[in-house]
């Protein structure tokens, strides 16, 4: 069975992996329904390419490979970035909010049960992690900054793309995700 670290390594690798694919297929959108935007996802996509190479080559020095269901974060990421692409503006924000809001809390889970026990530390990977958030956390400012407010569809849309995400990381994880956060709950309440 992979070790928890292994799993953090794989769902992060497929996650990245996806997010190209979302800016990718965005970009294939934009440059017909919002050319404006195609520098600005350019520069997102360079860095979520970058992200997935940084979790690919913590791997082998931690039995990890990459993630099985690597297709599925390739064909969702896709399906998502076109169906959100060609919604235009409003629907790259949307998704982009969604998907970087859902990910900066597993990545906060998986930080926090990296530093709750010395046993498992890995300075290596975390630091790689809270580095990689802090850029998403920028494509997160860029997009929540940006969209406009959200009407009743646009909840909607926001909804589905963060749940897609959340089903993704479960599936990927083997449910492992949801027991790290419900972790960090309890330990974060006994803190208090």
């Amino acid at each position: 069975m992979p070790s928890t670290v292994a799993r953090i390594l794989k769902v992060n690798h497929g996650g990245e992996h996806g997010a190209s694919r979302i800016y990718a297929a965005q970009i294939a959108a934009a440059r017909w329904r919002c050319p404006e935007l195609v520098p600005e996802l350019a520069e997102l996509l360079a860095h979520e390419r970058r992200h997935e190479q940084m979790f690919l080559a913590l791997m082998p020095s931690r039995a990890a490979r990459p993630c099985r269901l690597m297709p599925l974060w390739a064909l969702g990421g896709f399906a998502l970035g076109l169906m959100t692409g060609l919604a235009g503006r409003t629907g790259v924000f949307i998704c982009t909010e969604a998907v970087e809001r859902t990910v900066h809390r597993h990545l906060d889970h998986q930080l926090a049960w990296l530093a709750a026990d010395p046993a498992r530390a890995d300075p290596e990977l975390a630091e790689a992690i809270a580095a990689i958030q802090t850029e998403e956390e920028g494509h997160l400012a860029w997009a929540a900054e940006r969209r406009p407010p959200q009407t009743g569809a646009a909840r909607a849309l926001y909804g589905a793309v963060a749940a897609t995400v959340e089903a993704l990381i479960w599936l990927s994880t083997q449910g492992e995700s949801g027991r790290l956060g419900r972790e960090m709950t309890v330990s974060r309440r006994r803190v208090a």
